[in-house]
């Protein structure tokens, strides 16, 4: 029998605080005390025609919110207690939501959809409840069109919910032919047009075959096409999601409908309203998108083995795609500048022409040139703008040598009217093109600079007088100068901007104190460029960046001193107590990496920790993050020094560690163990109890987000190459969590995200089996790791076989075998022999083009051949010309090999074809064997000696 929850569900939406929250108690109440009779009377009132709309619909979102949340530790708990609930009740609960999809209350179908849904996605993927699409499809056919419009809703929300391959092809099919019939121009029903669209937006996934089937294809691509001519503004925006989608998840197959559907875009950018026009410049982003990621990973190279080959859509459209795009740039709306969140038809405009530039390269020069020409000097400001921004999105993508030449010509006119320029929006996007200008054409790897001795004081003039503007053109001003200073980044001893250095702080600090800095994100943007400044700064103006220090730790301060203030207040404070730990943050690192200055700047490392102790009690998530990053800082420059804070600062390492909710500020914690561990080195033992008992327990929560687990693995190195042979007590806890992740991380996977997280996974595992080693190595201890060698050097051999490792995992990877073999000798070597793929990955890295992974490789190489022992493989190499004497000297230099002497270094550096051991030296490598035998009991040695003795008589 269910439960009477009409009115509780009433009072729940009460404007009575007091009568609200007893009626959300109660509701808690009766989902504790009976999961199963809760569910199935909240399903029955959103059944129940008589009820009210208020109350059926909460007993919806209630139910959704029973069966799913964002957090996936709570996502997975709630799966569970549904796939336990009794059969009986879960079949009454479905039946009350299938019937519910009948309503005639709109608002009960819609939620009822998004709960079917939910259900089908814990139940589809356990061969539960097999006759759902069957059901719902037999719907399609009713009369009803309000039936029809909620259950293709519903197909739309479950194809969300639920992946491809729990599906069998034939229910799509007959899935993807319901939704397209739905959205044909005969359905004498808008809404159910509108569901059926928006459906298969969501069912593109399923339509892999579909796609692959040029009949079929046609059939949807002409359905979509017609839907985007509908009368009705929500179809024809509803349509062309659907092409966006399509030109992103089947990209390799809309070549035969590339120019209907230009002219489709162009129509609609043209004539349309807004929304729809958005969408239709959209589309060409998208296939940017694709077309950049394939020029990228293939370099342009395409021969019959490419998985997806480059249609060249956006370079075939060009000249008739930029001027549609340059109409929209006038369009612009007043004041869209001071918006943050503005986006119309010129911006989105001028972002597909931001992606154009990058995909064609130097082709889009002169076909935008004339538009520039035309407008720039305009009366109109609107064609200015225009002009403007046309030529601030054609920065990135053309060569170098395409653009200086123009830059040149434009720059000063640029600067002359980003200050004598009567309208704000033509400043803002002035200052925001000349920072574009600073990012791709000004810096090291540019051959003919932008910047010159004649020109850089007028750039600097002109940006510190534009921060003095209105707060949108000041914050451009700043994203200029950060990208000027920037370019000096690698500039040497003597930096151009070191002449202006105090200029430009002194203006940007006072920019951080003006009145109206907190809009346009004026004061971030200063310290941001303030931030670089410093960065990028020489040893110069070291004494000027010392004098910051000061400076900085009183504007933080003043910033804990306040008492009492409003919540609004209190956010403001806090923004400015992140970027005040940010700046020192940056500072700490420059002064910190020359010994005469962080012998000077160490005189405030008292203080400056006291400040970030105290910044820690105001418990603002984004503070913490930033003082915890600057106490990483400052443990780096101050060595085993920093051993005297850590009494007072472990507490708050150990609140970082346990931050899940805020996972960012527990893996930036994770970090700052790490620069602790190499400041302190075996100082930090005192408190590696606490702190790897945490980062186990990190591991093995479902509640941490996943992407802090890698961090913590490379942590583990960290500590045990600071604490050595004292990490023996954490191996058997650390080993196992490592050798299940890497099983897990070895396997291959198609997904880009997934596979970049497995990749960072990778990188974690090998860098903290790379810091055990090293942390063990020369210890008499070493014998601890023999045991896991096999499964590391399996984990090796698996992702080389899988091929999908990328250049920071490889160069990890070749480093842990040479680790490997360095630290335990002569024990790896048989291992290393045994090995499915250790040759091939050494030569792979060996013939590299990364210098970091050939010089890891190249020292690998040297590790593996004084552990190995020798080979059949190293035997077929030795010319059998050498005689016995030779290959028995060979044999043994490669016993002797740990014991370092000269011969046995040289024997096994040498090429071995060309290398003949003379009679006199293999009598000198006798007697030095003999000479290591007296003091060592190595049966190998023995052995090798024994054979040796023999053969030379």
């Amino acid at each position: 029998m269910a439960l009477e929850v009409t009115q509780v569900l009433l009072n729940a939406q009460a404007i009575d605080g007091t009568v609200r929250k007893q009626a959300e108690e109660s509701l808690k109440q009766l989902q504790e005390q009976d999961l199963p009779l809760f569910l199935l009377s909240l399903s029955r009132e959103l059944a129940n025609e008589e009820k009210p709309v208020e109350s059926r619909k909460l007993a919806g979102l209630i139910l959704k919110n029973a069966l799913d949340a964002k957090e996936q530790h709570r996502k997975s708990d709630l799966v569970q207690r549904w796939l336990a609930l009794d059969p009986s009740a879960k079949n009454q609960i479905k039946m009350c939501l299938l019937q519910t999809l009948s309503s005639l209350v709109a608002d009960a179908r819609s939620t009822t959809s998004q709960v079917i849904a939910k259900v089908a996605g814990i139940e589809l993927p356990q061969k539960q409840w097999p006759e759902l699409i069957g059901s719902l499809l037999s719907n399609i056919h009713q009369l009803p069109p309000h039936v029809k419009q909620a259950t293709l809703e519903t197909l739309g929300y479950l194809c969300e919910e639920v992946s491809p391959e729990v599906v069998d092809q034939d229910q799509v099919n007959k899935i993807l032919t319901a939704v397209v019939q739905g959205m044909n121009a005969t359905e004498g029903s808008t809404e159910v047009r509108l569901a059926a669209t928006r459906a298969l937006y969501n069912a593109l996934g399923f339509a892999q075959a579909n796609f692959s089937n040029a009949m079929e294809r046609d059939y949807i691509m002409r359905v979509v096409c017609e839907a985007t001519l509908s009368p009705d503004l929500k179809i024809r925006l509803a349509a062309f999601e659907c092409l966006v989608a399509i030109s992103s998840t089947y990209y390799d197959k809309i070549s035969p409908y590339i120019q209907d559907v230009f002219n489709i875009t162009a129509k609609a950018v043209r004539e349309d309203q807004e929304p729809v026009a958005l969408q239709a410049i959209e589309f060409w982003s998208s296939v940017c998108d694709e077309e950049i990621d394939i020029l990228e990973d293939y370099g342009g190279d395409f021969t019959g083995d490419s998985d997806i080959p480059c249609f060249y859509f956006i370079k075939q459209a060009l000249p008739a795609l930029v001027p549609m795009l340059l109409e929209t740039l006038l369009k612009q709306e007043e004041d869209q500048d001071q918006d943050e969140g503005a986006w119309n038809i010129a911006m989105a405009g001028g972002t597909c022409l931001c992606l154009v530039a990058r995909t064609v390269g130097d082709d889009i020069v002169p076909l935008v040139m004339p538009f520039i020409e035309e407008n720039i000097t305009k009366p109109d400001w609107r064609q200015r703008e225009a002009a403007t921004y046309a030529f601030g999105s054609i920065l990135e993508g053309p060569s170098a040598d395409k653009l200086t030449p123009i830059v040149n010509v434009a720059l000063t006119f640029m600067l002359s009217a980003l200050t004598k320029d009567p309208n704000n929006q033509v400043k803002d996007t002035t200052a925001w093109t000349l920072g574009r200008i600073f990012e791709f054409l000004h810096g090291s790897s540019v051959d003919a600079p932008i910047i010159t001795p004649a020109n850089c004081q007028q750039i600097i003039t002109v940006l510190l007088q534009s921060m003095k503007d209105v707060p949108n053109v000041a914050e451009k001003a700043c994203g200029a100068l950060y990208f000027l200073a920037q370019g000096y980044e690698e500039i040497g001893a003597s930096s151009p901007l070191a002449p202006f250095f105090q200029e430009i702080v002194q203006s940007l600090i006072t920019v951080t104190h003006r009145e109206d800095a907190g809009e346009s994100r004026l004061r971030t943007a200063a310290y941001e460029a303030l931030n670089e400044v410093v960065r990028c700064s020489t040893e110069e103006t070291a004494s000027m960046v010392l004098q910051l220090v000061p400076l900085i730790m009183i504007e933080l301060h003043k910033t804990l001193e306040g008492q009492g203030l409003a919540s609004d207040e209190r956010g403001r404070q806090s923004e400015l107590q992140g970027l005040l730990c940010g700046c020192l943050q940056v500072i700490i690192q420059k002064l910190g990496s020359s010994e005469p200055t962080k012998y000077v700047f160490l005189q405030y490392a008292d203080q400056i920790m006291g400040l970030f102790l105290r910044v820690f009690a105001c418990r603002s998530a984004t503070v913490h993050e930033e003082a915890m990053l600057a106490i990483g800082a400052l443990a780096y420059a101050s060595g085993p020094e920093f051993a005297k804070y850590m009494p007072e600062f472990y507490k708050y390492l150990e609140m970082g560690l346990q931050n899940f909710e805020e996972y960012q500020i527990c893996a930036v914690t994770v970090g700052v163990v790490g620069d602790i561990a190499r400041a302190l080195e075996d100082m930090i033992l005192p408190y590696c109890d606490g702190i790897m008992t945490l980062l186990l327990r990190d591991l093995s929560s479902n509640q941490l987000h996943r992407s802090v687990k890698p961090p913590i693995f490379s942590c583990f190195g960290d500590i045990a190459l600071a604490i050595g042979e004292n990490f023996e007590k954490y191996l058997i806890y650390a080993m196992p969590m490592l050798q299940s992740a890497a099983e897990m991380s070895a396997r291959t996977c198609a997904d880009d995200e997934l596979t970049d997280y497995t990749n960072s996974l990778r990188n974690g595992i090998l860098e903290a089996y790379s810091g055990i080693f090293q942390g063990f190595k020369n210890s008499p201890k070493t014998q601890l790791l023999i045991a896991y060698a096999p499964h590391i050097l399996q984990f090796l051999d698996s992702i080389y076989m899988g091929k999908d490792m990328d250049d920071v995992v490889m160069k990890t990877a070749i480093g842990v075998l040479g680790d490997l073999a360095d630290t335990l000798g002569s024990h790896a070597g048989s291992l290393i022999q045994q090995s499915m793929s250790s040759r091939e990955f050494l030569n792979e890295c060996l013939s590299s083009e990364d210098l970091l992974i050939k010089e890891s490789a190249e020292w690998a190489k040297l590790a593996i051949s004084r552990a190995i022992s020798v080979t059949e493989d190293f035997d077929t190499r030795v010319d059998v010309t050498f005689g016995s004497e030779c290959i028995s000297s060979l044999m043994f230099a490669r016993v002797l090999t740990p014991y370092h002497h000269p011969l046995c270094t040289m024997s096994l550096t040498s090429s071995l074809p060309e290398y003949l051991i003379s009679r006199s030296d293999c009598f000198l490598l006798w007697v030095e064997g003999r000479d290591v035998l007296l003091e060592n009991a190595d049966p190998a040695l023995h052995y090798s000696f024994f054979i040796f003795t023999k053969l030379l008589g």
